[in-house]
C-alpha cells in the first residue's frame, strides 16, 4: 500500500491548480497496475476534473475496469476524502470493501468505498 500512496503523492506534483493551490493526486491500483490521476482546474469552475476522475479515465483508456485499491493525497490540515461525485466514479469499478487510502504529510487514514458511499447506486439498479 506505500508504493500506491507514494504514487499519489508523486502525481500531485503535477495538479493544475492555480485558482485554489489545492493539489491533489490519486492512484488507482488494479489486478494489472497502478493509475494515477491529478486534479485539472479551469478558469469555468464547473469544468475542472478531480484527481480520482482522472486516474479513473487513465485507468479505463488503458483497458482496465477493475480497483482493488484507491489512494488519494493532498496536504491539507487532514487527510481528503474523494468528493461525492468521485465516490460514485470509483463505486462503478470498485467493490464496498475496497481499502482506501486517505493520506497526508501527517499520514494515512485507512478506511473502505463502502464506509464512504453505503448504499451506493450501482448498475444492478438498472435492471
Amino acid at each position: 500500500m506505500k508504493s500506491l500512496v507514494e504514487a499519489a503523492k508523486a502525481v500531485r506534483e503535477h495538479a493544475h491548480a492555480p485558482y485554489s493551490g489545492f493539489r491533489v493526486g490519486a492512484a488507482l491500483r488494479t489486478p494489472s497496475g497502478i493509475y494515477t490521476g491529478c486534479n485539472v482546474e479551469n478558469a469555468a469552475y464547473p469544468e475542472g476534473s478531480c484527481a480520482e476522475t482522472g486516474a479513473i479515465a487513465a485507468m479505463c483508456a488503458a483497458g482496465e475496469r477493475e480497483i482493488e485499491a484507491v489512494a488519494v493525497y493532498a496536504e491539507g490540515s487532514q487527510p481528503i476524502a474523494p468528493c461525492g461525485g468521485c465516490r460514485q466514479r470509483l463505486a462503478e469499478f470498485a467493490e464496498p470493501d475496497t481499502v482506501v487510502l486517505l493520506a497526508g504529510p501527517d499520514g494515512v487514514v485507512t478506511t473502505t468505498l463502502g464506509a464512504l458511499l453505503p448504499g451506493a447506486f450501482s448498475g444492478g439498479h438498472l435492471a
